[in-house]
């Protein structure tokens, strides 16, 4: 059986991801020589070709692009027991360690208040540290060990390798301001949507950070989304469950072809605590 080392793992994804050993090994902190002499011994101890080396520059085979993908989740799952581990040593001495339960800013809050009162009121219930993320921000949260649990949403959410219960599905509203003509209409479609005299469509964060071109405002939450929308810059199309949180100024509109949402609550498939597999047990019987 081939053994690949977890350093070794580290130094091909720095490699594969910068495309440069230079700038590789600048981004370890090391010294180039060994940053090549480990990615070699990666290729020989699997028998592979993992990088192309030219005079160009460095390029992916088709197995490092496969290394290069599944070499990243599994950096991830290392990283995510780490941060597991450490939070159960610094545990309270009079009960469990916190369960940290990640969630959209903004979104699904009613079903949040209602989760965490009857998990309270449960037996022996642990404390829950409540992070509110930027928009995608809880899935990352979830998949390296900062969070336990999550709320997660599809299908805008990747539920990929996790563990999942659905809680509930609704349809879909744009937002607008509230003196907008469309404001008026009884319902939409997608259609109406896509080009709103006046109003760009937000452009939502890439899984790198970094942002689409488009006229549209970038956006982080949800809290910021509405402001922009209430000032006239741009229009969204959101859940239903947004309706409460809607302000003065603002009106939405049944958009009837939009996809249904599903909110689900997931969890990390090798998960054996007993805290969040109370907590998913209080949020299904909700």
């Amino acid at each position: 059986m081939v053994v690949v080392e977890t350093r070794e793992l580290r130094y091909f994804v720095a490699v594969a991801e910068e495309l440069h050993f230079g700038r590789a090994a600048e981004r370890l902190n090391i010294s180039q020589p060994p940053l090549s002499r480990a990615v070699q011994q990666l290729e020989r101890r699997l028998g592979v070709t993992l990088l192309e080396r030219g005079s160009r520059g460095v390029a992916l085979t088709d197995a490092g692009a496969v290394l290069l993908r599944e070499g990243r989740v599994a950096l991830e799952a290392v990283e995510a027991a780490e941060r597991r581990t450490v939070r159960a040593s610094v545990a309270p001495d009079d009960g469990p360690p916190p369960v940290v339960l990640a969630t959209k800013a903004g979104a699904s809050s009613e079903l949040l208040a209602k989760l965490l009162d009857a998990y309270a009121a449960e037996p022996g219930a642990a404390a829950v540290d409540i992070v509110l993320c930027a928009i995608g921000e809880q899935e990352r949260m979830l998949r390296d060990g900062r969070a336990d649990v999550a709320l997660l949403h599809r299908p805008y959410d990747d539920l990929a390798g996790f563990d999942t219960e659905e809680l509930g599905t609704e349809g879909q509203v744009l937002v607008l301001p509230s003196g907008h003509p469309l404001a008026t209409r009884p319902h939409l479609v997608l259609a109406d949507t896509e080009d709103v005299p006046g109003l760009p469509l937000p452009r939502w964060p890439l899984d790198d950070g970094s942002y689409a071109p488009g006229p549209g405002p970038e956006v982080h939450d949800h809290t910021q989304l509405l402001q922009l929308v209430a000032l006239g810059r741009t229009c969204v199309v959101l859940p239903d469950s947004v309706l409460p949180h809607l302000h003065e100024g603002l009106a939405a509109v049944p958009v009837l072809d939009a996809v249904p949402v599903t909110t689900v609550i997931a969890w990390p498939p090798h998960s054996r605590s007993r805290a969040v597999a109370d907590l998913v047990r209080t949020a299904t019987r909700l």
